[in-house]
């Protein structure tokens, strides 16, 4: 790569770029999981698009449907017209995801992006309820529109609002001080309390794994209990599963395996099967009092990422799918274990589940060290929480051991050169 490959982007683009300075190479071409830069040099993407792309890059079935649909000058925009895409999508959802979990809900397209569904949940929960606050926990990351920064807990995201972020209280998230403490008789106190200065609030929005915020796992028992919190007081429950949903933590909903059926369900990223812009608002059907129009948007209906959806909601046709991400996230969590064990300089600890796992380094600069190293080694890879603490490992959901193993070989060469780089008097464990 030349020193002017980058030219462009540098002269032209806005400096609030923040990907392409991680990832400093050309990209032209992307199948599975593998990219291709310019010079031909092959990556193995442990990004997926920030979750966007849990079926990898171009999955060939969702491009053939695509193209076809283009072909035959398909729609392409209707506002929220009634197309045959639209009615494909909304049958297959319903019969393949929600009827199969005794799931039931109204489904609405807000907007293209994560950060829509967000907006509309939180809209619709105070108009329903007629309250105006709204609960959040700490390290959340819910979008970086005003409502959903205001329920974002990264401070230096919120600065970027350059006004007060109103309406919001944030209560610590499962483990934020410690084990031993528990964060629901903290929050269920400040309900209580009419001295607290808290006010019984129209939602509580969760993730059941956060991960711009560290990849932090709650408990089952957890989220259940913010669950019968919410019911006990009459509080709408917001699950945000825009990153952590469609597969992701190893079932289609994160909070499948919690028991709960949360009030409005955020999706997006995924959800478009190929990495086409599309975000569902799922809400229970007493709850859409919406007037026509009162929420809208001129690209709220993306047929092509319509097309796209409802190909990948095939593989959810075979429960063998659901069953392989599992054992896969069974394989990436002994592996990552492993690391732990295997270089104890790094003081790592174990973060996530299923396909959202990662190392949480207490060696300040450990992890991202280590996701610049793999991009040495042709392996993308990215960091989170508010340090940049955790290193993640996110392929594509599909993937198969082969490319886990190839991608595993690289991280620990990336870890093994980082502990080198950082502790050169220590001597580290030879593969």
């Amino acid at each position: 790569m030349t020193a002017n490959d980058l030219s462009t982007i540098n002269e032209l683009e806005s400096c609030v770029r923040s990907y392409v300075r991680s990832f400093p190479a050309v990209f032209t071409k992307a199948r599975g999981y593998k990219m291709w830069d310019e010079n031909g040099k092959e990556y193995l993407d442990f990004f997926a698009g920030a979750g966007s792309l849990n079926y990898g890059h171009n999955e060939p079935n969702m491009k053939k449907k695509l193209v076809e649909y283009i072909l035959d000058d398909g729609i392409t925009h209707s506002l929220d017209k009634a197309t045959t895409a639209k009615i494909d999508f909304l049958n297959k959802f319903n019969n393949v995801i929600l009827k199969p979990r005794d799931l039931e809900y109204r489904i609405m397209f807000p907007g293209p992006t994560g950060t829509n569904t967000v907006e509309s949940a939180l809209k619709l929960a105070r108009k329903v309820t007629g309250r105006t606050d709204i609960i959040s926990f700490t390290n959340g990351f819910h979008g970086m529109t005003i409502g959903a920064l205001s329920v974002t807990g990264n401070s230096m995201k919120r600065k970027g609002a350059g006004i007060p972020l109103s309406h919001t209280v944030t209560m610590p998230y499962d483990n934020f001080v410690s084990e031993d403490l528990d964060t629901l008789e903290y929050l269920e106190r400040f309900l209580e309390d009419n001295g607290s200065g808290v006010s019984i609030p129209a939602a509580i929005i969760l993730e059941t794994v956060q991960g711009e915020g560290g990849i932090n796992a709650a408990r089952f028992e957890w989220i259940k209990k913010v669950d019968e919190i919410c019911k006990r007081w009459g509080i709408l429950l917001i699950i945000d599963d825009v990153q952590a949903g469609v597969g992701r933590t190893g079932t289609f909903f994160s909070f499948e395996p919690a028991g709960i059926k949360p009030d409005i369900v955020c999706l997006s990223k995924s959800i478009g099967g190929y990495g086409l812009p599309l975000a569902l608002t799922l809400i229970r059907p007493d709850l859409d009092q919406w007037k026509p129009g009162e929420h809208n948007g001129t690209f709220r209906g993306n047929n092509h990422a319509f097309i796209t959806a409802t190909e990948a909601l095939t593989y959810w046709e075979d429960p063998a799918f659901e069953k392989s991400v599992q054992d896969k996230s069974a394989i990436i969590t002994k592996f990552l274990e492993n690391m732990i064990e295997k270089y104890p300089e790094m003081k790592g600890h174990l973060k996530g589940r299923g396909f959202m796992q990662g190392i949480s380094s207490d060696v300040d600069g450990f992890s991202d060290k280590v996701a610049k190293n793999a991009f040495k080694r042709a392996l993308i890879m990215e960091t989170a929480g508010g340090h940049d603490e955790v290193f993640k490992l996110f392929p594509p959901i599909n993937i198969d051991e082969q490319g886990l193993e190839q991608g595993f070989k690289v991280i620990e060469d990336s870890i093994k050169a980082t502990v080198q780089e950082m502790f050169p008097t220590k001597e580290t464990v030879s593969n």
